[in-house]
């Protein structure tokens, strides 16, 4: 239900640790039930209010818990794999059910990385730092989670032996009291040892990451994109208090005029709210009112001229920049070291390096995550299933829905 007070429903989901090797066979088999339900009952809050309705997916993480001081370089092939694969489960289980993940009154579904041991043994002694910097994800610990006092009206449990552990340590290490509701899971496969050691050798840390797109209609591959571009920056550790930052290039309106279904399309500032919205939620843990940001707007002339740069509690800036090429800031500020794409613009990739060869600038190390599809379950289930998963991927394919709901008799 919504609210008293009008506001969207927001709710969290506890899931279990995978299962490993996490393929999506195995994924759909010890979450898909789980996330049907969660989903479903989402979805009928949100035909109630104006608005998405939130649900936060606590995603446990096993090979992150205890390794805040590994590069996330060297982390982030497997993590990204976990995440585009719950994410892709997310999209298939919508695309069969009729579920909206995909709209502005749909169900708005958002992981966090959760530092989480197989076991449930929180014996892990974080490293001391300032309390800014242990409110900061993307990877937070249980008790962060528990703690940063996000106004959930259900917290999800899942009843299985590791889900009620790791809802007895949520429990545990919480302020407050929350409606508690438990949903049936699924079956985790376990056949592989989680004690991968990272490979550190020419493992580089990266301080300043840069992403880019239009990010119209923030979808469940935009997330993906932004939730693995948060990961790739180090964390703060203690006593740095050296810049990090996020370049977040966004397309500039003027270069999307000729966009299909172009009424349709999110204005620049629509965009970059939605874009620091979803990065904020996943990275900024800090209480109700304890998250002292600081907002710039800066519009200079010339080529990535305007932009707006926040900066969170834990230092970290996120510089929204309005860009009007394919290169953006990547080009013309030496200082950023990463970027991160789809496999679908690794060209974009290589031209941006070789315009910094040609400056003499070192090349940006290239992180890639992965284009989703719905090739297995077109196979089980028709080409319909593979269709209705694209149109939830696809800022095009949302424009043209919007289109025919705004103009019915012309669709039809």
């Amino acid at each position: 239900m919504a609210r008293e007070d009008g506001s969207r429903p927001r709710r969290l989901l506890l899931l279990p640790s995978p299962p490993s090797p996490a393929s999506f066979a195995a994924l759909k088999a010890a979450y898909g039930a789980t996330l049907s339900l969660a989903l479903r009952e989402m979805q009928r809050c949100s035909s109630s209010v104006a608005g998405a309705a939130l649900l936060e997916v606590a995603l446990p993480c096993p090979h992150l818990y205890g390794s805040e001081t590994a590069p996330r370089s060297a982390l982030f092939a497997r993590t990204q794999s976990l995440v585009a694969g719950v994410y892709k489960l997310i999209c298939v289980i919508a695309a069969g059910e009729g579920i909206d993940v995909e709209s502005a009154d749909g169900v708005d579904a958002r992981i966090l990385l959760l530092a989480y041991p197989r076991n449930g043994k929180l014996s892990h002694v974080p490293a001391e730092g300032r309390a800014e910097d242990d409110l900061q994800g993307p990877v937070i610990d249980m008790g962060t989670l528990a703690q940063c006092g996000r106004s959930w009206e259900t917290v999800y449990a899942v009843e299985s032996e590791a889900g009620e552990q790791l809802l007895k340590n949520f429990q545990a290490l919480g302020k407050g009291m929350h409606n508690i509701r438990k949903l049936c899971g699924g079956i985790v496969q376990l056949s592989d040892n989680d004690a991968h050691d990272p490979a550190l050798n020419e493992v580089r840390r990266h301080f300043s990451v840069a992403v880019g797109g239009t990010f119209d209609h923030l979808h469940i591959g935009h997330k993906l994109l932004l939730t693995m571009t948060a990961f790739a920056i180090e964390p703060t550790t203690s006593g740095d208090g050296s810049e990090r930052s996020i370049t977040i290039g966004i397309t500039g309106d003027e270069l999307l005029k000729n966009k299909k279904y172009a009424d349709y399309l999110e204005s620049w500032g629509a965009r970059q709210q939605a874009t620091y919205d979803f990065l904020h939620t996943i990275i900024d843990f800090s209480p109700p009112g304890g998250s002292l940001q600081k907002v710039e707007e800066l519009s200079n002339p010339g080529p990535n001229g305007h932009a707006v740069n926040i900066t969170l509690p834990s230092n970290l800036v996120l510089k929204c920049v309005e860009i009007w090429d394919p290169f953006g800031p990547t080009i013309t500020d030496e200082s950023i070291s990463a970027l991160v794409l789809s496999g679908e613009t690794r060209s974009g990739g290589k031209a941006v390096n070789a315009k910094r060869q040609e400056k003499g600038w070192p090349e940006l190390e290239v992180f890639e995550v992965d284009v989703l599809d719905a090739e297995e379950e077109q196979d089980a289930q028709g080409q319909g299933v593979e269709q209705a998963f694209q149109s939830k991927l696809s800022s095009t394919e949302i424009r043209r829905l919007q289109s025919e709901k705004a103009s019915p008799t012309r669709a039809a």
